[in-house]
């Protein structure tokens, strides 16, 4: 999701990424103490991982159409004694796979399928509080796409962190009860939490653009846009999304676990100044002002309205008709819950067959086709802008 800051309010302080085990992503202890109770040796943690591990496999593979999608049985039922679900929990995970069912139909009816699934989940930390554990892990998975041809991307992937939650019982075995999201988006195409949405307040004046929502329709009159040679060089914007979706650029930064929000927009921001936008200096509350280092950043860098008040009012960007018309290097947002606020940023990195596919952080994403987001959330506003 993207970081948008109060007008009145000024951060002072930004995150560093840490890489977290295999994980490219900023660990979900940075920092902390982790204090292991003895009871969870070596051992039990990594029965924690895979157990971990299969929860998110099982509920990727329900969005595979094919045998990998059919197994007869889910794989945490092969889980039993010292570590395993929950009663509570299992019945909450037959639930989960259900609805994750009906999401593979839903993807279907709009063109997009997989064929295949990989998720590893790395295990960061454990804390132990008397009988209760809690387990932070990074799940990275990767789903490749159902009879591609042409250009069209073969894969697309993300990377989401969860905190899971254990009991253990009057036996000392452990028992998985709870399964939390903790990363600020909640836009992993295997979630079921809702996304974070953002809350903004503004100035009573009338210089803020509002810009106009974009239909969601197939195959729209197309918008063609030349890709470089000229001011703006898109295939750069690109190539950069495309290089640190999941690998932070330290010269920038973090803004994942910082409050409403998350570290979309900063994202967005960073690939539109490598294809050639240039700052606009001045004082980090004007929306007409546009710059971000590791130092400082204008909240129109940062924010998803500010960006869009800065994208319009300094003409930009223009207002495209239709999601499916944009480009590479164009830009969506999207209105979760319709209040007005605009919640989220990704940029266009590939397009095949008259499908954008976008790349975004929180969750960190890479090649996500629009046609998938519009079927997850069906009900929500889109916003296209042409760069």
């Amino acid at each position: 999701m993207s970081r948008t800051r109060r007008r009145a309010t000024i951060l002072g302080a930004a995150a560093t990424s840490v890489v977290a085990g295999v994980a490219l992503l900023p660990n979900w202890s940075a920092g902390a103490a982790v204090v292991d109770d003895p009871t969870v040796d070596a051992k039990t943690k990594a029965t924690f991982q895979r157990l971990a591990d299969a929860v998110f496999t099982d509920r990727t593979d329900a969005l595979v159409t094919g045998e990998q999608g059919d197994r007869e049985k889910p794989l945490t039922d092969g889980f039993s004694g010292d570590v395993k679900l929950s009663s509570g929990t299992a019945r909450t995970e037959d639930t989960a796979l259900s609805t994750l069912g009906q999401r593979k139909n839903q993807l279907a009816k709009a063109g997009e399928k997989y064929s295949k699934a990989s998720t590893t989940v790395t295990l960061n930390a454990t804390r132990v509080t008397g009988r209760t554990a809690k387990a932070a892990v990074t799940e990275t998975t990767t789903l490749t796409y159902a009879n591609t041809t042409g250009n069209q991307p073969k894969t697309t992937g993300f990377q989401a962190r969860h905190e899971l939650t254990f009991k253990a019982d009057r036996q000392g075995n452990w028992q998985l009860t709870t399964i939390r999201d903790t990363d600020q988006g909640g836009l992993a195409v295997n979630t079921l939490s809702k996304p974070t949405t953002v809350k903004v307040t503004t100035a009573a004046d009338n210089t803020m653009p509002s810009a106009p929502r974009a239909a969601t329709t197939r195959n729209p009159a197309a918008k063609p846009k030349t890709l470089t040679g000229a001011a703006l060089d898109y295939k750069a914007m690109a190539a950069y999304a495309e290089k640190h979706w999941n690998n932070y650029n330290k010269d920038y930064p973090d803004f994942n676990g910082q409050g409403a929000g998350g570290d979309c927009t900063n994202f967005v921001s960073q690939s539109l100044k490598a294809g050639g936008w240039k700052h606009v200096p001045g004082y980090v509350y004007d929306y007409t002002r546009w710059f971000g280092n590791n130092e400082i950043q204008s909240h129109s860098f940062i924010g998803v309205n500010e960006w869009s008040w800065f994208a319009q009012n300094s003409k930009r960007t223009t207002a495209l008709a239709n999601v499916y018309q944009m480009e590479i290097g164009d830009v969506l947002q999207v209105d979760f819950d319709k209040d007005g606020s605009k919640d989220h940023t990704m940029i266009v990195t590939s397009k095949s067959g008259g499908v954008p596919y976008l790349t975004y952080h929180s969750n960190n994403t890479l090649r996500r086709s629009v046609a998938s987001i519009v079927a997850s959330y069906p009900n929500a506003y889109y916003y296209a802008y042409r760069t």
